[in-house]
């Protein structure tokens, strides 16, 4: 598969998402445990629910800076998704979001993603921070953006609820500068 050398590294490329990538999403949406690392759980939604939605994901077209993208190996395994969103160009800032599959974390492609999708938006956008909220009990991504050189910036109590529980939203952030003198 062909793909924009900025949008590759050496262990994952970033792509748009294309029509024929709905049973892979519909087969996450049953994940409740990914679902609740993500945002929440959700209704159960439908086969055709699915289609149409990647159907309309595939002719995003960028608007405002904010993307969802589909996260592959070099190989073409479809292993998750990260997503630019609350884009302010006239700040310079942008949040991510971002999901690995169970069964294919811990193999640096979640650091990657990030890493790919930072790049573009400090070097091609001219952002200059990034900020990831983060769920209290997500034990996994606090190493993940720490380990990044995500910088701790908050906390807001109780603002996530989800299995019965109450949990707290962390907010980290990276400035452009920060990323420079990490990154190579």
């Amino acid at each position: 598969m062909n793909s924009t050398p900025g949008w590759a590294g050496k262990l994952v490329r970033l792509r748009g998402v294309e029509p024929a990538d709905w049973e892979t999403h519909w087969q996450w949406d049953q994940d409740w445990e990914m679902q609740r690392r993500i945002d929440r759980v959700y209704f159960p939604r439908s086969r055709v629910g699915t289609q149409r939605w990647a159907e309309q994901a595939a002719l995003q077209d960028g608007a405002g800076d904010q993307y969802h993208f589909e996260v592959e190996t070099l190989a073409g395994e479809l292993v998750g998704v990260i997503s630019a969103s609350h884009c302010d160009a006239r700040v310079g800032t942008y949040s991510h979001g971002l999901a690995i599959l169970s069964q294919h974390q811990r193999k640096g492609y979640a650091s990657e993603a990030i890493l790919l999708l930072a790049r573009y938006f400090f070097a091609e956008l001219r952002y200059q921070k990034v900020n990831a909220p983060v769920y209290s009990f997500n034990e996994p991504s606090i190493r993940l953006h720490e380990s990044l050189g995500f910088q701790p910036e908050g906390r807001q109590r109780r603002m996530v609820y989800t299995n019965g529980l109450h949990y707290d939203l962390l907010w980290y952030g990276m400035t452009a500068g920060e990323f420079a003198t990490r990154m190579p």
